[in-house]
């Protein structure tokens, strides 16, 4: 008979009640856990006038089966799990549904059927993501960082920090004057400064690194590393296979909604450039 202190019967299997052993130290702890995962976008109307909100509203007063209804299959049966700590590059032809895969990471939008899981809570970054252009670039920042979390104190402790890497005040006062005067660049690179000045549990990356010249992009694909090394855990879509070279761990690439390769970003970019070729 096994001694009484001993939390395991002599087949090993832990006794119910007994202490479970700790786990080691450099156990990978899960942060985002996707299980066959399908995204469907339904596209309603598809006649000249059919997809108007005056269509939309006469469907809701009918109160009948909408017609015309187009089904796209985005995201078809993904299923992967990312550690706290990694940055993962995803990469795909056009509408292969890298950034529909990010909205639904970060809980924008529903899944038709499977489950996505997150533990944390995710920020998406998208270079199409709405500022206040009737604002300056100083609120901008001040507003930025309160939607991400930071209080007001963080924020003012942490501003010149976030001009300095964005660079737009490299020519000039910009950061005091509205964002409407801003080159898409410029706006770009200051989302991205606001957004990488705080420590996130799960960072989803919409080619935020094509903008801006290869200066700023070295100090994102930097600040990318140290977000990563600061426990957190980097999605990176990228068109550009040096930045994911450069920046990323691992590599998913998904191809017509389907993810085809999972794995180290050597090996999974080597596969789709010689896809590419062919």
């Amino acid at each position: 008979m096994a001694d009484i202190t001993d939390p395991t019967d002599p087949t090993g299997a832990a006794r119910p009640g007994a202490p479970r052993p700790a786990a080691p130290e450099d156990a990978r702890v899960p942060t985002v856990i996707a299980d066959g995962l399908h995204i469907v976008y339904r596209v309603y109307g598809t006649g000249a006038g059919k997809g108007s909100a005056t269509a939309a509203l006469n469907r809701i007063l009918r109160r009948g089966p909408a017609t015309g209804v187009r089904e796209v299959h985005a995201v078809k049966g993904v299923s992967f799990t990312a550690y706290r700590g990694e940055s993962i590059g995803l990469i795909g032809s056009n509408g292969s549904g890298k950034s529909t895969l990010l909205q639904a990471i970060a809980g924008l939008l529903p899944a038709e059927r499977g489950t996505v899981h997150t533990h944390g809570q995710p920020s998406l970054l998208g270079v199409n993501a709405a500022l206040m252009n009737d604002l300056t670039g100083e609120k901008n920042v001040l507003l930025g960082g309160l939607a991400m979390g930071m209080s007001r104190e963080q924020v003012r402790s942490r501003y010149d920090e976030i001009v300095d890497f964005s660079g737009i005040n490299e020519k000039g006062d910009f950061i005091s004057l509205p964002m409407r005067t801003y080159s898409s660049g410029m706006a770009a690179r200051l989302r991205f400064s606001i957004a990488a000045a705080k420590d996130h549990d799960v960072l989803l990356i919409d080619e935020a690194l094509a903008t801006g010249d290869r200066a700023f992009q070295k100090r994102s694909e930097a600040r990318i590393r140290e977000l990563r090394e600061e426990a957190g855990t980097v999605f990176l879509v990228s068109h550009n296979n040096n930045s994911i070279r450069d920046t990323c761990d691992r590599v998913l690439w998904l191809e017509r909604g389907t993810l085809r390769m999972d794995g180290p970003t050597d090996q999974v970019l080597q596969a789709y450039e010689d896809f590419t070729r062919t």
